[in-house]
């Protein structure tokens, strides 16, 4: 078996919430920056799947709003997780890939460009444990080092005791993929964002977990 671990990005690719990270940027950019919504779409294009702080660090860098970088992310944080309960969801098929992979006894884990303190408020809706166990992994831990960089997916392979090039990421992003190609591994960019053009790098693309046909790739 060539690979013996999945590793998935969390945000668009597991839990539903991509969308309200945008939103919550493209709030801060129109409140703080004084930007029309249609700039500020423009300019979160090119974000995507950016950790919190690169996206945060451009608007103070840019446009120099009198909030810090860090009440920036909070104010970020709380647009998010506002009615969070009853707006997060387990990305359409997500649940019964994972419990297939496990029963292919295939690990699992998450790598994402959030922040601790945003994994830990999503944990209080969202029962990662029960998936992962203690296997989520965020920037923190790679000493913020945020995709496309490869380091938060190296040291969740490493922490699956499993060679990166025998591990399979799962991306919804441009910078995800970037990050999981530079660690070695085969990505499958998932389209959740309807947009097929920010995946053209990944290895597979496909429009929902349904269509991984996961048995033949781990047994090439």
């Amino acid at each position: 078996m060539k690979y013996k671990a999945i590793i998935f990005d969390m945000d668009g690719t597991i839990i539903n919430t991509e969308h309200r990270w945008i939103e919550a940027m493209i709030h801060l950019f129109k409140t703080k920056a004084n930007l029309s919504h249609e700039e500020a779409l423009q300019i979160m294009t090119q974000f995507k799947g950016a950790s919190s702080y690169t996206s945060c660090a451009f608007l103070k860098m840019a446009y120099r709003p009198k909030e810090s970088i860090k009440e920036l992310m909070k104010e970020k944080d709380d647009f998010v997780f506002n009615n969070f309960a009853n707006l997060v969801a387990f990305i359409d098929g997500f649940e019964d890939f994972h419990a297939y992979i496990s029963s292919l006894g295939l690990k699992s884990a998450i790598a994402t460009n959030a922040h601790q303190s945003s994994l830990d408020r999503i944990k209080q809706h969202v029962p990662l444990y029960s998936f992962f166990n203690e296997h989520t992994y965020c920037i923190e831990q790679v000493q913020q080092k945020a995709k496309p960089l490869p380091d938060v997916y190296l040291f969740a392979a490493k922490k699956l005791n499993t060679d990166p090039e025998h591990c399979i990421a799962i991306e919804d992003s441009a910078h995800g993929i970037t990050a999981a190609k530079s660690a070695g591994m085969f990505c499958i960019g998932i389209n959740t964002g309807g947009d097929k053009n920010a995946l053209k790098h990944a290895d597979l693309v496909v429009d929902s977990y349904r269509e991984i046909d996961i048995k033949s790739l781990v047994e090439i």
